[in-house]
């Protein structure tokens, strides 16, 4: 199970501390108030505000696939189901968990969780999970923050938010499934005013056919050349993938999730990490809602 970086931010009734996320002006109403719950009680930390997680009317995908935000434990579980089918079942993960087949971590009890389901049976086929701004002030941290060093997204951080644990079932995988996750997360984006998503985009250390990494240092190579973020937004993996020792060369397709990313605007934020329990490379990847495509834009937002 990860494990916050050393040292964690501290939770507290104030969020992160100044040098990783923007603080108000002093003598604002949320400092003010902030810092009279802050003196009143040192020990229990406020519910954030709640994300508008539904429109009125149902979400839905296409014909057969239904589209809903997790209300109960038992859906949060039941997507925990699937991603320890998915990550530990067909890509060996080696995952601590306090449940036996559940990939459960420190993060799910903050996050929001975004479900698929086959209409039919029931079944959760697709999902992810959600880290909002108000959340990730909680818990402290975002599962980004684990692995690589975000100091230079801090101006961002207060309309971002961090999408993980993507996973589909395998019978599941022709691309309807995937297209309903992403329309659902934009209309959580506009309905709740934020911009900025974040995640680390895993590349498993056997890709089509290549072994040991080396797919991931020729997809990093090529991603660093066409689709690298801003300087002011690169970020350091705390753990990297030594890319200097592996054959970077090659000529491979990065995984169809990251293709997929691409092709939403996302950037790439910097050199891959290593993720040992996944025994994947983790690309951090930004997209912002201003850089959609016309075409998506309006397929997702009807803008």
């Amino acid at each position: 199970m990860k494990e916050l970086p050393n040292p964690t931010f501290p939770l507290s009734q104030l969020g992160l501390r100044a040098a990783l996320w923007p603080a108000p002006a002093a003598g604002t109403p949320a400092v003010v108030a902030a810092t009279a719950v802050a003196l009143a009680t040192r020990t229990s930390v406020p519910a954030a505000p709640l994300a508008v997680i539904a429109p009125p009317a149902a979400e839905a995908g296409k014909p057969g696939i239904t589209v809903s935000w997790a209300r109960h434990l038992d859906d949060v579980r039941a997507a925990q189901r699937l991603r320890h089918d998915v990550f530990v079942g067909e890509m060996g993960a080696r995952l601590t968990t306090p449940l036996a087949g559940h990939d459960i971590d420190l993060f799910d009890d903050f996050c929001e969780h975004l479900l698929v389901r086959d209409e039919l049976t029931g079944q959760v086929i697709g999902t992810y999970r959600v880290l909002t701004p108000a959340q990730a002030r909680r818990v402290g941290s975002t599962y980004s923050d684990t692995e690589f060093d975000l100091t230079r997204l801090r101006d961002l951080r207060e309309r971002m938010v961090e999408l993980g644990r993507s996973c589909v079932h395998a019978e599941h995988r022709q691309g309807g499934v995937i297209l309903a996750l992403w329309g659902a997360l934009a209309g959580f984006m506009h309905r709740n005013k934020l911009d900025t998503m974040i995640g680390c985009a895993s590349i498993p250390m056997s890709h089509n056919g290549v072994t040991s990494g080396d797919a991931a240092a020729s997809i990093w190579r090529q991603l660093s050349a066409s689709h690298l973020a801003p300087i002011q937004y690169q970020v350091q993996p705390r753990l990297p993938l030594p890319v200097e020792r592996l054959d970077s060369a090659l000529d491979v397709e990065p995984p169809a999730l990251i293709k997929g990313y691409l092709r939403l605007g996302a950037k790439v934020l910097g050199a891959p990490a290593w993720d040992p329990d996944f025994n994947t490379a983790d690309l951090p990847m930004l997209m912002r809602i201003d850089d959609l495509p016309a075409r998506y834009r309006k397929h997702f937002l009807g803008a």
